[in-house]
C-alpha cells in the first residue's frame, strides 16, 4: 500500500463523504465506514479521476477493505492508455 495514495483516499473520505477520521483505517471495510452503493460508486470515479486510472466500481462490493481498494487501485490500468 502506498503511503500517498493511502494518505489521499482518507484525506477524500474525510472531506467528500464525511467519513469519522477515527474509524477509517486499512482494514476498515466500505460498509464498515457506512458508505452505500451510491457512494461507493462515487468514490470509485473520484479515484479514477484523481489517480487516472480504471476502476470497476462492480468490483468493489461493501465488504471491500481500504487496503483491497488500493491494491485494486495499484493493478487497475491507466484510464487512457
Amino acid at each position: 500500500m502506498t503511503t500517498t495514495r493511502y494518505a489521499h483516499l482518507t484525506h477524500r473520505l474525510v472531506h467528500k463523504f464525511q467519513v469519522d477520521p477515527a474509524v477509517i483505517h486499512p482494514e476498515a471495510s466500505l460498509s464498515d465506514l457506512e458508505l452505500d452503493s451510491l457512494a461507493v460508486v462515487e468514490l470509485t470515479m473520484t479515484l479514477q479521476d484523481d489517480w487516472g486510472i480504471s476502476l470497476d466500481n462492480s468490483e468493489t462490493p461493501p465488504g471491500t477493505t481500504l487496503s483491497q481498494l488500493l491494491s485494486m487501485a495499484a493493478q487497475a490500468p491507466p484510464l487512457n492508455p
